[in-house]
């Protein structure tokens, strides 16, 4: 690689970082106002001293495609926990429980109750059912395997399962 371009590249290099500085300091900045706002900075002059017009319009197009590529990448863990998301996860664990045999889980279950001898804590995992809770009888439904969160009501830690309709 010539210098001229290792120089092009490191350049280029300073205008991505900047990009990732100023959306970590404010993360509701879209592609284009990013866009902006780098060609206005100084290292962005820099690059365009140092660039032919052709060099500097595939550095413009390249800077486009790669501040949309880590605006969407920053964005892939945040739609994971949105309520859209966790809503649908909640739906189709609720229909497989639907379609799966009932027989073969209240089979396993009745050993897991014999296992437990009737009492589940917080921080255990249960496929499905309903869990009481053993102070003052709040009920949770649990749609697909999950684990035992503490009473919403009164933070106890101990619960009784209510036995599997078929």
């Amino acid at each position: 690689m010539s210098d001229r371009s290792s120089a092009l590249l490191d350049l280029y290099q300073a205008l991505i970082d900047q990009v990732k500085r100023q959306y970590e300091e404010d993360n509701s900045l879209t592609a284009k106002s990013l866009f902006v706002s780098v060609i206005k900075g100084r290292e962005f002059l820099k690059l365009k001293n140092a660039a032919s017009d052709q060099e500097l319009e595939l550095v413009e197009e390249f800077l486009k495609r790669d501040i949309a590529s880590y605006i969407k990448q920053s964005h892939a863990e945040d739609i994971l926990h949105s309520p859209s998301v966790i809503a649908f996860e909640k739906t189709l664990w609720h229909w497989l429980g639907e379609l799966s045999d009932r027989s073969q889980v209240q089979w396993h279950e009745i050993t897991s109750d014999f296992e437990h001898q009737g009492v589940y804590r917080s921080g255990e995992v249960i496929n499905q059912g309903k869990v009481v809770c053993n102070q003052c009888q709040h009920e949770m439904d649990i749609e697909f395997p999950s684990i035992i969160p503490d009473c919403p009501e009164c933070d106890s830690t101990e619960f009784s399962r209510e036995a599997l309709m078929p």
